[in-house]
């Protein structure tokens, strides 16, 4: 039976809109405040030994969201990116953009791209940011390049498919953590979390602290991983 481990967290980003609207802010002023709680929380998962963490911040249906604010968060990305890079390249951070970027504003992409480049080499901690990602096209993006790449359909495998994925060479996700209360994985690392221990909170993202990590990761080590074995006692 396998060692219990945490060494990829994944975590959906829920509640930025919610937490200005009960303040009676604009929603940007929820997004502006959930991103910069992006690097706190990454640093702490670093701390705590964790190599991998991978955070949802816009989905394939967020462009269903009014024009204003889908402007708005493109154009956060963009100033988040460039502001943050030196902290990352500091902290050993490597970033990866996962999803299809190739839909984002130019300036978008480009900044996404540069710190991708500046930070390729740093092993700390691998920080993906799920961007225009969905769970679905992910898959149908892995079996056109499968087919592509002239992949005999006999020799598909699991391995296979996992190597096609924006998650090649990484470890699947141990634990998700879901804030703003809502008890759905919303289309996000659906091949991957197939035996990932679900984490929901009522807490919107723009407040979810260090001890809220602890609390999550504290559950996550108090589970019983079986994998569809037994454990024995020991």
């Amino acid at each position: 039976m396998k060692e219990k481990e945490l060494n990829h967290l994944a975590i959906i980003l829920d509640g930025n809109g919610r937490w200005a609207q009960k303040r009676n802010l604009p929603r940007s002023m929820g997004h502006k405040e959930g991103s910069e709680n992006v690097v706190d929380i990454a640093l702490y998962a670093k701390e705590k030994g964790i190599k991998y963490l991978t955070l949802y911040a816009f989905s394939t249906e967020n462009w269903k969201r009014p024009k204003i604010e889908v402007n708005y968060l493109m154009k956060l990305l963009a100033k988040f990116i460039k502001d943050k890079t030196n902290l990352l390249v500091e902290n050993e951070v490597k970033l990866n953009i996962i999803g299809d970027i190739s839909k984002l504003p130019e300036k978008t992409i480009k900044a996404c791209l540069d710190v991708c480049e500046l930070t390729k080499n740093n092993d700390k901690l691998v920080l993906n940011m799920a961007i225009n990602y969905g769970g679905r096209s992910e898959i149908v993006k892995a079996f056109k390049d499968m087919a592509k790449d002239g992949i005999d359909f006999e020799n598909i495998n699991e391995e296979y498919i996992s190597n096609y994925l924006y998650t090649a060479n990484m470890p699947d996700p141990d634990l998700l953590i879901r804030t703003g209360g809502d008890l759905r994985i919303s289309n996000f690392l659906i091949y991957q979390m197939a035996y990932t221990e679900y984490y929901f909170t009522d807490i919107l993202w723009p407040d979810f602290s260090k001890k809220d990590l602890d609390d999550a990761v504290d559950a996550f080590f108090g589970r019983d991983r079986r994998y569809g074995g037994i454990n024995e006692p020991s």
